[in-house]
């Protein structure tokens, strides 16, 4: 009774199988007649994408030669060592010497006299000179002449004498190395170079601009600065010797306000 239990549940066991794989076939079948019956008669569509290949650049080799070559050590024999591009450096000689003198003078006289008198007036000039009652008047003032003389003079002098005289000198001598900053369109070059020395707390700084032609600069690479083009040269320095030569801030306060 049970050996025929177990034989039908594997027989229904088997239907079961059976039926389930039919049903997944037929349906895989629908699903490829449906895609023959959309593309049966369409041809794919292939994109065309049109890509750009750059042509890899050709960089020339400069042919350094077989002797003699710019990164040996004899190759500087052929190189000028001038400054000639930015980044290039270049030794200032500074040798600045200038003195000026100015003098002046000036020197004025003059002189001048004024007299004069009312000889007549309509005849009144005897009654002021006879009557009594202006002789308190006549002590003092009388403009009319008496005899021909004039009453009323004058004198005026001025003179002027000045002169001044300035002096002014100055040295400057030292060796700066400047730095190539740009070069110009007519292929002059804009230096510029700062030198920084500093001895027991005491700064002296060196600070150099201007512009340059390659003509001026020697063969050992070495330019005066007498060939310097708007030139800006200063010599300063920081420190207590420094501090020293200016006056306090109470005598500057004072200074500023004092009026004689």
């Amino acid at each position: 009774m049970a050996l025929k239990f177990n034989r039908h549940i594997n027989r229904l066991i088997q239907l079961i199988f059976l039926s389930f794989l039919f049903a997944t076939i037929a349906g895989c079948a629908g699903s490829l007649k449906g895609l023959k019956f959309f593309g049966a008669n369409k041809e794919p569509k292939t994109e065309v994408v049109y890509q750009y290949h750059k042509t890899p650049e050709v960089k020339k080799v400069h042919n350094e030669g077989s002797l003699w070559q710019d990164d040996s050590s004899f190759g500087a024999l052929f190189i000028s060592q001038k400054a000639r591009k930015a980044g290039d450096i270049v030794t200032v000689n500074i040798v600045e010497a200038s003195s000026a003198s100015n003098k002046a003078g000036t020197q004025t006289d003059r002189e001048s006299s004024l007299s004069g008198g009312i000889d007549t007036i309509f005849g009144f000039e005897n009654e002021f000179n006879q009557d009594d009652r202006y002789k308190n008047i006549r002590k003092y003032f009388n403009p009319f002449s008496a005899a021909g003389a004039a009453t009323i003079r004058g004198s005026m002098g001025s003179e002027f004498d000045g002169s001044g005289t300035t002096t002014r000198s100055g040295n400057l001598s030292a060796y700066i190395t400047a730095r190539v900053t740009d070069v110009m369109p007519g292929g002059n070059l804009q230096i510029t170079g700062t030198r920084e020395v500093e001895i027991n707390n005491e700064k002296l700084i060196i600070t150099l601009t201007g512009v340059i032609r390659p003509r001026d600069i020697s063969p050992e690479n070495v330019i005066l600065s007498t060939y310097i083009s708007d030139a800006k040269i200063t010599y300063s320095g920081s420190g207590v010797i420094n501090d020293r030569q200016r006056p306090g801030w109470l005598a500057n306060l004072i200074n500023a306000v004092w009026p004689f």
